[in-house]
């Protein structure tokens, strides 16, 4: 037998083309699919490890009587319609936040209304979280749905109560024939609403207790028994106050597959390519942390240097281009080795602030104590300084590049960050914050200047907590040298 690939952007080929007997670039339609299934005479298809696209051509796939191997296109279609999938795990009894099917933007008011906002927006068929957003006011969810009409076409939109402060977990997985062979959980560094694949993951979970993590290996095995899995699988979910809910179900791989096989030693794509490709039974390898103590920790990398103009804010369509993840002896030391070898430097001395109003609360307030404490000196804008001098955090009062507030005399946020005396932005605030166009322009003025950018307030947190584990002092000197690590390579680990 032979192996056709359809891959729809050359710029992988380096990773693929001595992969298969046949590479196809074409574009991957419906038509273009049946046309080369047909001249090579294939038995089978499998569509569980192209993303999005084939997912969403899958149940027309099917229809077509083309053999799409592992999980059925009905089974995958339930997967993907937010209203199907959202009824099965109601049906099956697996627990999700509290949801209702768009028809009228004043139905979903009066639902959002109902269970309090935020809400989450949520199209079907969507491709990295295309046109799905976090809602927090009226004028926010009127804003949003707009857009997720016009992505989502005539598939349902789904309008379900967003968890704040909830800890969002992903679940790897390989099953065959609705039963789990291979999986593994990771923890998101980030609370819930940043897209998975830009979020930074902790493998094994650091944070998450022994109830919920029993629970998600519950409800991992009763999804791929009520959808009859068969290949490989990925969950979000969320835990909160002892309760654990399902966000989404993919049945195709996902962009962590590579970490959770690093991380476990064990490859799940042959894992579920066998298990798609042969009638044979398998062995479910029984375990789902690494065998070797470590701690596994994913950090995204971005292209915003390379985009003029775009808004380096993270949320829950993805933006990442690609990853890198470290092992360490614990999650700081794995996280502050992930995140320089995204090739973040690691900041010498000044540190600007900014925070969204709605983010200003005793929660905060740590990480500013402790990068204060290891010697950075913090700059703030105006009502964020203002904030931190009343809880007596000390900094110093920049202002924003404008006539309205730019004082004559003063350094200004542009001019400061060009000269390159600011070596970190901790720039917390989304789309609808006060001072939109302004937060939008200290972002890319971080971006421009080659200066490094942490949007989420958890990583901030986790970032300041690790350089304190590390023993990194402010200096004003480059820091790095400071910072004591011990690199490995996976073969150490791995022998």
């Amino acid at each position: 037998k032979k192996a056709v690939m359809v891959n729809y952007n050359p710029e992988t080929v380096s990773t693929d083309y001595d992969e298969c007997d046949r590479l196809y670039f074409e574009e991957l339609s419906l038509e273009r699919v049946l046309d080369i299934y047909e001249v090579e005479k294939c038995d089978q298809a499998i569509v569980s490890v192209g993303g999005q696209i084939p997912n969403t051509l899958a149940l027309e796939m099917g229809e077509a009587d083309m053999n799409v191997a592992g999980t059925t296109p009905t089974m995958i279609d339930t997967a993907e319609d937010r209203n199907k999938f959202s009824d099965m795990c109601d049906r099956v009894g697996i627990d999700q936040p509290e949801w209702r099917m768009l028809t009228s933007t004043e139905d979903a008011l009066a639902f959002a209304e109902k269970v309090s906002y935020p809400v989450l927006v949520r199209p079907s068929y969507v491709l990295s979280g295309a046109a799905m957003n976090v809602a927090y006011s009226e004028e926010e969810l009127t804003s949003y749905l707009g857009d997720a009409a016009e992505v989502s076409g005539d598939k349902p939109v789904v309008v379900s109560k967003f968890i704040e402060d909830g800890r969002e977990i992903d679940v790897d997985a390989v099953a065959q024939k609705g039963k789990v062979l291979l999986s593994t959980i990771s923890e998101h560094v980030e609370n819930a609403g940043v897209h998975s694949g830009d979020a930074t993951l902790m493998l094994p979970p650091q944070t998450i207790d022994p109830a919920a993590l029993k629970e998600i290996e519950r409800i991992t095995h009763l999804m791929a028994e009520s959808l009859e899995i068969t290949g490989p699988f990925n969950m979000q979910l969320i835990a909160k106050d002892g309760e654990v809910k399902v966000i989404e179900c993919n049945l195709r791989a996902s962009r962590s597959f590579p970490f959770s096989s690093k991380c476990l030693g064990v490859n799940f794509i042959e894992t579920a390519t066998k298990a798609m490709c042969s009638d044979e039974p398998l062995e479910p390898l029984g375990r789902t942390t690494p065998e070797k103590d470590f701690v596994g920790v994913k950090a995204p990398m971005f292209s915003f240097q390379r985009l003029k103009g775009a808004d380096p804010s993270l949320g829950v369509e993805m933006a990442s281009t690609g990853e890198v993840a470290c092992f360490g002896e614990t999650r700081h030391d794995a996280f502050l080795k992930a995140l320089m070898s995204t090739g973040m430097k690691l900041p010498r001395s000044n540190v600007l602030v900014s925070i969204q109003e709605r983010l200003r609360n005793d929660k905060i307030l740590p990480t500013f104590q402790m990068l204060t404490e290891l010697g950075y000196n913090l700059y703030a804008t105006p009502s964020t300084a203002a904030f931190l001098t009343e809880n007596g955090v000390a900094n110093t009062q920049l202002d924003y590049p404008d006539k309205e507030n730019y004082a004559v005399g003063a350094d200004s946020i542009e001019e400061i960050i060009s000269r390159g005396d600011i070596h970190l932005v901790l720039m917390f605030s989304n789309q609808f914050s006060e001072r939109i166009l302004a937060n939008y322009a200290i972002r890319r003025l971080a971006v421009d200047y080659g200066v490094p950018l942490i949007t989420n307030v958890q990583v901030a947190q986790m970032f300041a907590e690790a350089m304190k584990e590390a023993g990194a002092v402010a200096t004003g000197e480059a820091v790095n040298s400071k910072v004591v690590l011990d690199p490995r390579s996976l073969q150490e680990w791995y022998p």
